[in-house]
């Protein structure tokens, strides 16, 4: 299923290529800027009955954005960037269904396992999302923190998916060296989530088409979601009109993958 999510940066809405957050002056790579506030995207989503979508924090200066949307569309998005338990209530209490964490339990490069704790305690697994957001290094997928520029030493496989799901009620993967270039999705990392993983995965980054989503959907066997950020005709792109992708997930719903091939081929 398409699931829809809302970047900001400096408290607007952007979409960037991913392995730009460097920091550095002059590194970062921006895609697109807003007009408009990040609630107008929020109620579009809430109108059109897409739950399950992430708000994500680039950095600092947007929680006050993050939170107008979490308004706009109470228990229908997730919302990660910067979450700890002393601020995880903060979001929780402004309409967001779960926190995505990254950074806080991937400390120093390793699982965190009391942090981990703490935040069960503090909100429960139920209402917990783990970003696994990784980068490729000697054929192997590697979690990456802190804007994604940091490896972890966590590889990213089913050992480490089964022993985090305790811990959560779903995952998000970005495929980080692809996010925002719009040029294809990872279809190696997409077939082994959907074999490895035992909770439900979000997967973003590179789908430049509605046949890349349709390709997701196919080689997961439906188990994983998708997010489109950079190739939204929304967010200015130019390869996945929104109408489409909503259309996608109402065909998916009633009349499953061979519905899909059979709407594909008549849309031409």
């Amino acid at each position: 299923m398409f699931r829809p999510c809302i970047d900001l940066h400096e408290g607007k809405v952007k979409q960037i290529v991913g392995s730009t957050l460097t920091g550095v002056p002059g590194d970062l790579q921006t895609n697109f800027v807003s007009v408009l506030p990040p609630e107008y995207y929020a109620e579009l989503y809430k109108k059109d009955g897409l739950t399950g979508g992430h708000v994500i924090m680039l950095g600092p200066g947007n929680t006050e954005a993050a939170k107008r949307a979490l308004r706009a569309f109470p228990g229908g998005l997730q919302v990660g960037g910067g979450i700890t338990p002393a601020n995880a209530d903060l979001f929780l209490d402004a309409g967001a269904s779960h926190v995505i964490v990254t950074s806080y339990v991937f400390h120093s490069g390793k699982i965190d396992w009391d942090r981990l704790r703490e935040f069960n305690r503090k909100i429960g697994a139920t209402r917990l999302v783990l970003d696994l957001s990784c980068r490729k290094r000697m054929g192997q997928y590697y979690v990456v923190t802190d804007r994604w520029q940091k490896f972890t030493e966590i590889q990213l496989n089913g050992s480490t998916l089964d022993q985090l799901s305790a811990f959560c009620d779903e995952f998000l993967v970005h495929a980080v060296d692809i996010e925002g270039l719009c040029q294809g999705i990872d279809l190696e990392l997409a077939s082994r989530l959907a074999d490895w993983s035992p909770r439900v995965i979000t997967y973003a980054g590179g789908v430049s088409s509605i046949s890349d989503l349709f390709k997701l959907t196919e080689v997961s066997k439906n188990r994983l979601d998708v997010t489109i950020g950079s190739a939204l005709d929304i967010f200015g792109g130019r390869g996945v009109k929104y109408s489409d992708a909503v259309k996608f997930n109402q065909v998916l719903k009633n009349h499953g993958i061979e519905g899909l091939k059979q709407w594909l081929n008549n849309k031409g």
